[in-house]
């Protein structure tokens, strides 16, 4: 674990909010040169703090106005049913994220698709009969609040 100041937490605030600032800009915004300013993000890039920049794009504006979590139970247990379920379904373009969790369900999912009808054909079609699957919640989303998570 790095120790960060006031400074590092601050340029970690502003790069949440905008990845792509320029260490002149983040520097003008800090109070800091653009070398100090590089320097830090260097640093904290380093330490593995930050991972490279993320573009967010707009589901709704490429088409895809529903957002679905799945809960997931596989059927069987066993490395080797863990290991297919992942590959199987990292394979299907409309997963967007899969979480192996604790608790009641073993996976996690994060399922867009054009509308209801469209994620009910994703999921009959493509999540139904990946290998292992037993139990099935969906949750729809209705609305997201973005935060950019504890920053010390």
């Amino acid at each position: 674990m790095i120790d960060l100041d006031d400074t590092d937490r601050a340029l970690l605030r502003a790069l949440s909010r905008e990845g792509d600032l320029s260490a002149g800009e983040l520097g003008r915004r800090l109070g800091l040169s653009q070398p100090a300013a590089w320097r830090r993000v260097k640093r904290l890039t380093e330490a593995g703090v930050l991972r490279g920049l993320a573009v967010e794009t707009d589901r709704a504006a490429l088409g895809f106005g529903v957002t679905v979590f799945l809960g997931v139970k596989l059927a069987a247990k066993g490395r080797g049913s863990f290991e297919d379920f992942e590959r199987a379904v990292m394979a299907i373009p409309e997963v967007q994220v899969v979480q192996h969790v604790l608790g009641l369900f073993d996976y996690r999912l994060r399922v867009v698709a054009r509308d209801i009808p469209d994620f009910e054909r994703v999921l009959r079609r493509r999540i139904m009969t990946l290998p292992g699957v037993g139990n099935v919640e969906a949750n729809v989303l209705l609305s997201e609040e973005a935060r950019p998570g504890p920053i010390g």
